[in-house]
């Protein structure tokens, strides 16, 4: 099948990333920065919880299926050809700590597909799973590895702070957020602070920001509301004035009946000039559109528990570092939060009764519960 690209892909080199000298040691404050929220809060409730994206919204099993006739530029890596993986989805915001959802941060997804073939990317080789870590925004917040960190500080010296304070902070943000959305602009910095619109988290589109590998290509990937009872949510919004849960609550809501599909699409950067690997700019649609490659679904569930939350939000870490070599990050950032990343798992793993592991196979059984120790290895 002929491409359907106006222009032809660039091909994956390892001189498509400039390597900065001060990345180790920029690397190694990132991810003291983050270990430092995760021990405050760890100090303050006796639990070990995630530096960033600690609040869970929802905790699905999922099935990926990749898409036949693809043009030949997208049967790449796991998507080569087609065929069904287990998956699971973890939606959730943004903070390092557990906040009332007045407090309107980015929502995220993050999606593990089990049980993938390839060569597998340094630090994930007991691994045999794919992850894909997004949020509901195209352009990260952070223009350098020197400003994501300084950012991450501000965010840290915040954590733990007066929640009345923060709801408060928020509001202002989020006006300011919506001021700026009328005249057709967005601030990610704005969002992160507290003044993302308070969304409901199945009608956002989801996205990478920065971009990985595509087999012998660069992409940037994505995944949006396929099926039209997602489609009908996207842009509505949730009273969060009185239920500090209510993302969760409407998530539960929403799968006890319904079936959600999102469609995984990637972006193949076309013009290394007008899309360059080491910048945090979306890119230019025009150019080469996102493609839909594969389809998730997930079935009517349990979409929250206890035990899943155990399970998973315990038992399990995402990171874009955990994959196939055809699918690794590329860029200064996605180098820096490899290290933090690492950090993070193993100190949840260390203090926890239930360590970090990886998925042999999906823990779920029959969509509605989970034995929390099955099919599991433990993450190095």
């Amino acid at each position: 099948m002929s491409s359907i690209l106006p222009f032809k892909p660039v091909p994956y080199s390892p001189d498509v990333e400039i390597i900065q000298p001060d990345e180790p040691a920029t690397a190694r404050d990132l991810a003291k920065t983050m270990l430092s929220i995760a021990e405050k809060t760890y100090a303050d409730s006796g639990h070990a919880i995630r530096s960033v994206h600690a609040k869970s919204h929802g905790l699905l099993q999922a099935r990926v299926d990749v898409l036949e006739g693809l043009p030949p530029e997208f049967t790449q890596g796991i998507f080569a050809e087609p065929r069904s993986y287990d998956a699971i989805i973890r939606l959730s915001t943004t903070p390092g700590d557990l906040l009332h959802d007045s407090i309107s941060t980015p929502r995220g997804m993050a999606l593990k597909i089990i049980d993938v073939d390839g060569v597998r990317l340094a630090g994930s080789e007991n691994s045999a799973s794919q992850d894909f870590v997004m949020v509901n925004g195209k352009e990260f917040n952070s223009p350098s590895g020197r400003a994501f960190l300084k950012n991450l500080k501000l965010l840290a010296a915040t954590t733990d702070r007066a929640e009345g304070t923060k709801e408060f902070v928020a509001g202002i943000f989020k006006k300011a957020e919506a001021a700026l959305e009328t005249v057709g602009m967005e601030s990610a910095m704005l969002k992160t602070l507290g003044g993302n619109p308070e969304t409901h988290i199945l009608g956002d589109s989801f996205f990478a920001q920065l971009p990985l590998r595509y087999g012998n290509h660069i992409a940037k990937y994505a995944v949006v509301p396929a099926s039209d009872n997602l489609k009908a949510l996207s842009g509505t919004t949730l009273d969060t004035s009185d239920d500090a849960d209510v993302i969760r609550h409407a998530v539960q809501s929403f799968f006890e009946t319904k079936t959600a599909v999102w469609h995984l699409q990637v972006q193949l950067c076309t013009d290394l000039d007008a899309m360059p690997v080491e910048s945090i700019d979306a890119w230019d649609e025009a150019k080469s559109p996102f493609v839909s490659v594969a389809r998730i679904t997930a079935a009517p569930q349990s979409a929250w528990s206890d035990l899943r939350a155990e399970t998973i939000d315990d038992g399990m870490h995402f990171s874009p570092w955990n994959g196939i070599a055809a699918h690794q990050p590329l860029g200064s950032i996605m180098r820096l939060r490899k290290l933090a990343y690492e950090r993070s798992a193993a100190f949840r793993s260390q203090r926890n009764e239930i360590p970090v592991t990886e998925p042999m196979v999906c823990p779920f059984s029959h969509g509605r519960g989970m034995d929390a120790r099955q099919g599991l290895i433990p993450n190095g």
